[in-house]
């Protein structure tokens, strides 16, 4: 396991105020050396720094802010207009346009990752290499075999990797019902994840550079693609953003399905493997698509238009598990976060201190984004499919195999 947090942060603490960070103010002050509002001294603070820091992401690093063991050093995004309104936010924040060159300053120790999807395995490898844990946003990917090379650098370098999902809370009342026993086996979840992303066609509009973009930036690994600006949006929903397009995202099936089926496979106590499997709506006695797992329990994805699941909803043997007074939150086995912490981002500084994987660990979230994925190749093939969730291989279907992963364009290796 890495060094201890005090030795670790003491460390880096001599080198922001060396000659080498010419960065970072040599000028220590009284917050430098802790503060009676309960900030602690600059040397057992988390030095965070962000790829990706509107939307979402801006919202992240509100929470991470709030938390007086953090300082925010620095900000990267390939936006103009993100990185200026960062700038504003105080001197001690530098802005960059190339994470790489970023993520090579020693005094960081963590990074977050919100970029579009079909970025987070590069920015999160390549940081994770050059020594920094990470918080990525949800889905952890874009491909099975992306998720699965985030897990092995995590446990190569011993990173702590945390992949947030800020709703999956919202879903303790149901899952806690559903295993408090009351109802009897677990039997299915009915959830809606949403629709899989498309193939992009919008033609070549605009300029990014008058748009203040770096477009190849931004791109990354995906393929090239002339310039559009609903091909780069924020905008959720399967119209405009980057979320509807192949290249980008696995649609709203990876974005929502991280949050609602990243709950139900907490509850099912499946968050360290996969279904075997993906059955297609009419097919096999299945009224919806269907993931069946190797103990018999179901993900059940039900359509846009069926309103019972927004939130996961558990039928059991005595029917569906609904919350009630004096139910166990949460029952025996079923862990949320430790150690008091009331959202993703606490927790993960909770664990980077203390060197312990988080409860969004990035294998659980490669096995949630999985099943995402797994659902969008069964649609595109339009058949049932059989996974082997140990070798995470599709079983007698090559075709089906060759989409476990993507090439990547030019030096965008991983």
């Amino acid at each position: 396991m890495a060094t201890g947090r005090n030795e670790v942060s003491r460390r880096s603490f001599l080198r922001t105020t060396g000659v080498a960070a010419l960065a970072v103010p040599n000028i220590i002050t009284s917050k430098a050396l802790g503060s009676a509002d309960g900030t602690p001294p600059a040397s057992e603070r988390i030095v965070l720094a962000s790829v990706g820091a509107g939307g979402q992401g801006s919202s992240d690093l509100g929470n991470f802010m709030r938390d007086k063991r953090v300082q925010l050093v620095a900000v990267c995004d390939v936006r103009k207009q993100v990185r200026e309104t960062w700038a504003a936010k105080g001197k001690d924040i530098k802005t960059y346009i190339d994470y790489r060159e970023m993520i090579q300053r020693s005094d960081i120790d963590m990074i977050h990752c919100a970029t579009p999807d079909h970025n987070h395995a590069q920015v999160t490898i390549d940081s994770m290499k050059a020594g920094k844990d990470i918080f990525c946003q949800k889905p952890l990917g874009l491909t099975i075999g992306e998720g699965r090379k985030m897990v092995e650098t995590a446990r190569q370098y011993s990173r702590v990797f945390s992949c947030g999902s800020q709703r999956v809370m919202e879903y303790a009342q149901e899952a806690c019902a559903a295993n408090s026993g009351r109802y009897g086996k677990i039997l299915e979840a009915w959830s809606m994840p949403g629709d899989s992303s498309r193939m992009c066609t919008l033609p070549a509009q605009g300029d990014p550079e008058a748009d203040g973009i770096d477009w190849d930036l931004w791109l990354g690994a995906a393929p090239w693609a002339p310039y559009h600006p609903q091909r780069c949006s924020g905008g959720v929903g399967m119209n405009e953003g980057f979320r509807a397009w192949v290249d980008y995202s696995g649609g709203m099936t990876t974005d929502l399905g991280a949050h609602r089926w990243g709950g139900v496979l907490h509850a099912f106590g499946l968050e360290h493997t996969g279904p075997t499997d993906i059955i297609l709506p009419g097919h096999q006695g299945c009224d919806n698509l269907t993931l069946v797992f190797a103990n018999g329990m179901r993900i059940v994805s039900l359509g846009t238009s069926d309103g019972r699941a927004m939130k996961p909803r558990y039928l059991c043997e005595g029917g569906l598990a609904v919350p009630y007074v004096g139910m166990p939150t949460p029952p025996p086995g079923l862990r949320w976060y430790e150690d008091g912490a009331r959202s993703p981002q606490e927790d993960v500084i909770n664990c980077i201190i203390k060197r312990r994987r988080p409860f969004r660990d990035v294998e659980v979230a490669h096995r949630t984004a999985t099943c995402c994925h797994l659902t969008n190749i069964a649609r595109l093939l339009n058949r049932d499919l059989k996974w082997d969730p140990d070798t995470e291989r599709f079983i007698n279907d090559e075709a089906a195999n060759r989409m476990i992963s993507r090439p990547r364009r030019g030096p965008w290796q991983i």
